[in-house]
């Protein structure tokens, strides 16, 4: 099996336009989680996400910026970002050994919720010409193939909650094979739709707005969590065949080494401490290494009831006693819950805090549930820390559980 590292990163997230910017202010204790301002957020019971500003004109042109759903402009932008860093010069006759996996939950989110609004509320007959090609769930994979003229595999994955880290795990799994030499890997979401908000909203899982403070209402592994907050945004890697990014002198952020993918078919929303154990075993076994190796785990930690214990468990069931003395902390206060995205975001998280020897916290942390009784990392960031090996965990509704090892390129 050839192996595979990472020769760029791409971010477009609620705490920065890239991937520095991302990792500076998430070791800093920052939240992108606020109040919503848009005119629906009244209809809202609880009116907080992790939004992204930004201007889409200051990237695309107008005439292509009317083909593009906000979850294709993300994607976009984080894998020019990733190919800008990697010093990737795609010519003709390699374009058909370099592929595209892009994970996505909901697609193009923002035009389906637009279109409705149109037909139903309006009472119009008519819709956008490129609806469809807005809308359709592979739009930001195929926008990013025909941006780089990359004619090998190009693939998109939904899978809910794990969806960018299945799309990782199996780019990495092709490079390894030989079915390609190099994939743009990761995932895009632009869920803050008012529909879409209402949705999650009728499932009883989003946070209860923290009313002294709306950015902290996202608590992962505290006594008082009430629920994820939704965000926006995504993250792009470049995979590589290591021996060709060597030969290249391309700069290489980590090398990817496990990809555990196990289906818990328990319940489509109940997670169990069984499912997600199988995953990080197999993730392990992929990556050759005993549970003793790990040195930090990014964990799924959404905050909500359900999820933080039962991760918990899993981890414990996995790791023994070694599971208390790994540093385990959840990314999703800061940037909020990205769904088909959260993966690959906390993957870079990962990967970045390897690299730079600091530990991301796990915010509003301030009364650990009992349940939960690990070392969360709780406020502050921890620098100093030498990491060789981390595990991201990702695991989702419908049951698919993915989680991705990444170490330090010896």
């Amino acid at each position: 099996m050839r192996r595979v590292v990472v020769t760029g990163i791409g971010v477009v997230s609620p705490l920065g336009l890239s991937g520095q910017a991302f990792f500076e202010q998430l070791v800093a204790g920052a939240s992108g989680v606020r109040r919503l301002e848009q005119a629906f957020s009244s209809r809202l019971a609880a009116p907080i996400a992790a939004c992204i500003d930004f201007e889409a004109g200051e990237y695309f042109e107008a005439p292509r910026l009317r083909m593009l759903d906000r979850v294709s402009q993300f994607a976009l932008i984080a894998a020019r970002q990733a190919i800008d860093e990697s010093g990737l010069r795609v010519t003709g006759e390699e374009s058909g050994r370099i592929g595209v996996a892009i994970g996505t939950g909901m697609g193009g989110a923002q035009t389906m919720d637009e279109g409705y609004g149109i037909l139903y509320e309006e009472g119009s007959d008519r819709l956008k010409p490129f609806t469809v090609l807005m809308a359709m769930v592979n739009a930001a994979a195929s926008w990013i193939a025909n941006e780089y003229e990359l004619a090998g595999p190009n693939l998109t994955y939904s899978t809910a909650c794990s969806s960018s880290a299945v799309a990782i795990g199996e780019a990495w799994s092709k490079i390894r094979i030989g079915e390609a030499d190099i994939m743009l890997a990761g995932g895009s979401e632009a869920p803050l739709s008012f529909g879409t908000l209402k949705a999650w909203e009728a499932l009883r899982t989003l946070a209860s707005e923290d009313t002294k403070n709306p950015a902290a209402s996202c608590k992962p592994f505290d006594k008082k969590r009430s629920g994820l907050v939704l965000g926006e945004g995504a993250a792009v890697l470049v995979l590589e065949e290591m021996e060709r990014a060597l030969r290249r002198g391309a700069p290489i952020h980590a090398e990817v080494s496990g990809y555990g993918l196990y289906t818990d078919c328990a319940h489509l929303t109940r997670p169990t401490v069984a499912g997600q154990a199988h995953a990080m075993r197999r993730a392990l076994a992929s990556a050759d290494i005993s549970h003793g190796a790990v040195d930090y785990i990014n964990a799924h930690g959404t905050g909500t009831l359900a999820n933080d214990p039962v991760e918990t468990a899993a981890i414990r069931e996995v790791f023994g006693a070694h599971a208390f003395e790994i540093p385990v902390s959840s990314t999703k206060a800061a940037h909020g819950h990205l769904l088909g995205a959260a993966g690959a975001m906390e993957l870079a998280a990962s990967i970045l805090a390897m690299e730079k020897g600091i530990i991301p916290p796990t915010l509003h942390l301030d009364e650990p549930d009992p349940e939960c009784d690990l070392d969360y990392v709780p406020l502050q960031a921890r620098p100093g820390c030498r990491l060789n090996t981390v595990m991201s965990n990702s695991f989702a509704f419908g049951g698919t559980n993915a989680v991705l090892i990444a170490r330090a390129l010896a």
